[in-house]
């Protein structure tokens, strides 16, 4: 569903929000409203978002908003979207739900798995900025091998064990054969803003995990907030897919892989690592890619 910029309302849904500058997670919620426009029912968890938008009494959000529990965010939006039926509210209702990587991968997996075996009428975003921002920076499922957080110094935990693989929230939410799931990337925003336009016009359970580069956890300057999100997708680490109608399809395949190396020296988390790690990197890389492309061939 193509996007004409031009068309967009000038009126911004959110704004006067607390985050932090170069923040990607706020910038993934703005476009979205953006296409969603006013009729959106918007919920979230404890998160960045929800701690820089609505803190009591203030609200940086201009509709309808809740903050839930952390492990609550799908099964609040479920209720809210069955409640909106049951008061026939209009059909162009989006019920919305915006979570970080914890509060989605982690904390929350388990009631957007109900919520998606439901197939309830609901678009679900994770913004994904590869850890637990909002309380300190703690690892979370997301967390890519090697990256430094203050659960684990230089990219390794208290067990001793490391960062090895992020979760695939796109192919675990494939498994439950959902109408719609997307990966996305702030730093690609036609992209994105198309793929929130597909999601709104389909019925039931849709899913968005967008990467959202954090420059507080991740160690760069906010103003390298798009540059740092473009060359993930670049050397391979964070792709732009779709699983629509029980098919996969790639939207972005580079020609050519960029050097891992550039992007992960980019940012102080990575600053330990070394030649043998980003190798191995590297072997992941491929092995994920070797694997998505797989599955567009089914």
């Amino acid at each position: 569903m193509a996007i004409v910029f031009k068309d967009l309302p000038d009126e911004e849904l959110i704004y006067g929000q607390k985050s932090c500058q170069g923040c990607a997670a706020l910038l993934a919620a703005r476009l979205t409203m953006k296409v969603l426009g006013k009729k959106t029912m918007l919920a979230c968890p404890a998160c960045c978002f929800a701690a820089t938008t609505s803190v009591y009494p203030e609200s940086a959000v201009f509709v309808p908003n809740v903050v839930t529990a952390f492990p609550a965010l799908a099964s609040t939006l479920s209720g809210m979207a069955v409640g909106g039926e049951a008061m026939g509210l209009d059909d162009d209702v989006t019920y919305l739900g915006i979570g970080g990587d914890g509060g989605t991968v982690d904390i929350g997996l388990q009631a957007l798995s109900g919520a998606a075996e439901r197939n309830e009428n609901i678009l679900y975003i994770c913004y994904d900025n590869e850890a637990y921002m909002n309380t300190g920076v703690q690892r979370s499922g997301a967390t890519p091998y090697g990256a430094s957080t203050t659960t684990t110094p230089a990219g390794i935990c208290s067990k001793g064990c490391d960062n090895t693989f992020k979760k695939s929230l796109f192919e675990i939410m494939a498994a439950h054969r959902v109408p719609y799931i997307a990966t996305a990337s702030t730093s690609y925003p036609k992209d994105f803003m198309e793929k929130v336009a597909k999601a709104k016009a389909k019925k039931g359970t849709k899913i968005i995990h967008v990467m959202a580069p954090c420059p507080t956890g991740w160690g760069y300057s906010g103003e390298k907030t798009i540059e740092i999100g473009k060359m993930a997708v670049e050397c391979g680490l964070w792709y732009l897919a779709e699983y629509e109608d029980g098919k996969y399809k790639l939207n972005m395949e580079p020609k050519e892989f960029k050097p891992v190396e550039t992007y992960l020296k980019a940012q102080k988390r990575f600053k330990h690592l070394k030649e043998e790690d980003f190798k191995r990197i590297e072997g992941y890389r491929d092995a994920d890619w070797e694997r998505l492309r797989r599955l567009v061939q089914m």
